[in-house]
């Protein structure tokens, strides 16, 4: 009874240090985590630099082993501290942990895959965790609960841009013609969405006076349709925004965080919170 009471202890103390961000002991494992994923994509960087690569690549590949193998340990580590380790591997992180880990094994068998340990950087999205930025948190769940809650507005929104995009293109296909580089509707239209937009890449460009006159109309009426969507979703996140005096605390059953200082149950699963 004694060897499982102390075995029980044992995980739910890693699970503690890894997991969560609010004692000394897990917020060190999160910095030099997050000290180990930035040095990995700058690895990546530095390889890609055929010049460096070719000075230094036995001491950039050996780096990215240790760094690998640190990683791999830090997987099997979050596997076994937790009661159902299936709910951390088929989760958002626990997939890319895992995507951040096997792309330097693959390089074994498939050349160039290596590279893919720039999906490294997704992992610095536990930065909010490590700093304790629960409420940045908070405020990301209340954007996206916005972008839910005011889809169907966007959605008729983009819809009217599209028709006004093919309004506008086709028009411009009449006033200009193929000898101005308008020389199908469709890239009229292409080239009405890249003006409405602002973004101009200039490969074509109206010639006619008519046609400039459209085109400054589109350029002002851009500016003005880019502030529509934040309307939109500000209004939404008004609604929906809250008080937010959660932690960084994770239950070990189900890996849910956000929960009340004072929170002796997981909100989600009810199982008791370790102290």
């Amino acid at each position: 009874m004694n060897s499982r009471t102390k075995k029980t202890s044992w995980k739910d103390r890693l699970h503690e240090i890894i997991y969560e961000a609010d004692t000394k002991e897990g917020k060190l494992f999160d910095v030099v985590l997050l000290i180990a994923i930035i040095a990995s994509v700058i690895l990546v960087m530095l390889e890609s630099v055929e010049s460096f690569d070719t000075k230094y690549h036995s001491y950039l590949d050996i780096s990215e082993w240790m760094i690998t193998i640190l990683f791999s340990l830090e997987y099997i580590l979050r596997i076994i501290s937790i009661k159902k380790p299936f709910k951390y591997i088929f989760s958002f992180y626990g997939l890319i942990d895992l995507l951040s880990t096997i792309p330097k094994y693959l390089s074994l068998i498939f050349i160039g895959s290596h590279h893919l340990v720039a999906l490294r950087a997704l992992r610095l999205l536990r930065v909010f965790r490590i700093l304790k930025l629960t409420r940045y948190i908070g405020a990301s769940n209340n954007l996206i609960i916005a972008l839910k809650a005011s889809k169907a507005k966007i959605a008729v929104f983009l819809f009217f841009v599209v028709i006004v995009c093919i309004i506008l293109g086709t028009i411009m296909y009449m006033i200009e013609g193929e000898e101005n580089g308008f020389t199908s509707i469709p890239r009229a239209v292409y080239w009405a969405i890249v003006t409405l937009t602002t973004v101009g890449f200039g490969d074509i460009a109206p010639q006619t006076p008519l046609g400039q006159l459209i085109a400054s109309t589109i350029m002002i009426l851009g500016y003005g349709i880019i502030a529509i969507p934040t309307g939109i979703v500000s209004s939404e996140m008004t609604k929906k925004s809250s008080t937010i005096d959660s932690n960084t605390q994770s239950c070990a059953n189900c890996l849910k965080e956000g929960h009340k200082d004072d929170a002796e149950f997981c909100y989600h699963c009810g199982s008791i919170l370790n102290e």
